[in-house]
């Protein structure tokens, strides 16, 4: 159980199902074959974690970015992981003072690893999106947002879906790896009522899913930007979703009990496993 469960992704090299209980700054590796859960602490906030090509793990955490280093076999946040794991934390993007943290991300094809911040207290339009190459430095590419969340790329690499939660809609970019993320544009709109989008995956037939926060469920967009698919969860507080599995025919939703009524919702905070109906698409690592 989390307290505010996020970034679920299933990285084979690692044994498997991993996620953050993000305000905890712990990581969770996850045994989906008997329910075992190891918690690994990482700081106040761990946000976002990524697989290195080289082994090891790529984390955001409040104010930046970390490198773990590990053996290329086993995972950094298990236990039984073969060798030991060191942490390299790189300069913080910004002051404390500021009042901000990161939130979510991920890698795009070219190995560079992309997370969003957001305000404490989600003052609008006071997050930003950061992107760390392989070299180790850092920039930020998008600006004045304010829950920066979901960011994943289509099956072929072109186009790049993203959520900043408060404008209710999934947006996208063309991506190339000479320009980045250009021309940036509205693509699916999350309808009034409960939920707003929150983290997403992308399917291997190019089927977008988000989570849906306060809205109790998660739902899958088509290619051409309609909903085709909503499947509801016994809890409202639903933050992102990822294929996993050998043949990554599952799909893991995460879930938080912030802000939840737990007598009426025991379950929240816990990981569903769902069979969608399709596979998902393997883990873009971080090339640094």
């Amino acid at each position: 159980m989390t307290t505010h469960g996020e970034g679920p992704l299933w990285v084979p090299a690692w044994g498997g199902l991993h996620l953050v209980d993000l305000l905890a700054g712990d990581v969770l590796a996850l045994d989906t074959r008997t329910g075992a859960v190891e918690r690994h602490h990482l700081g106040t906030i761990a946000a976002t974690i990524r697989p290195r090509t080289s082994g090891g793990a790529v984390v955001a955490l409040e104010r930046g970015f970390a490198l773990l280093d590990a053996p290329p076999a086993g995972s950094p946040f298990r236990s039984d992981a073969a060798g030991s794991t060191s942490r390299r934390v790189l300069p913080s993007l910004w002051p404390a003072a500021r009042g901000l943290r990161m939130n979510d991300g991920g890698c795009d094809p070219h190995g560079r690893f992309y997370c969003g911040s957001m305000a404490y207290d989600e003052t609008p339009g006071a997050g930003s999106l950061h992107r760390l190459d392989p070299d180790a430095t850092t920039t930020v590419v998008l600006s004045g947002v304010t829950i920066s969340n979901g960011l994943a790329w289509s099956p072929d690499g072109t186009r790049a879906y993203y959520v900043d939660t408060p404008t209710r809609r999934i947006d996208v970019f063309d991506y190339d790896p000479a320009d980045g993320l250009t021309g940036r544009r509205p693509w699916a709109a999350v309808a009034d009522g409960p939920g707003q989008p929150d983290g997403l995956t992308v399917d291997a037939d190019g089927g977008v899913w988000t989570a849906l926060w306060g809205g109790g469920a998660v739902c899958r967009f088509a290619e051409n930007g309609s909903l085709d698919q909503v499947i509801e969860l016994p809890v409202p507080r639903t933050t992102a979703c990822a294929f996993g599995g050998p043949d990554l025919g599952t799909l893991y939703v995460t879930t938080s009990r912030l802000d939840t009524d737990t007598d009426r919702h025991p379950a929240a905070g816990a990981i569903f496993a769902i069979d969608a109906g399709t596979r998902g698409l393997p883990v873009l690592p971080f090339a640094g």
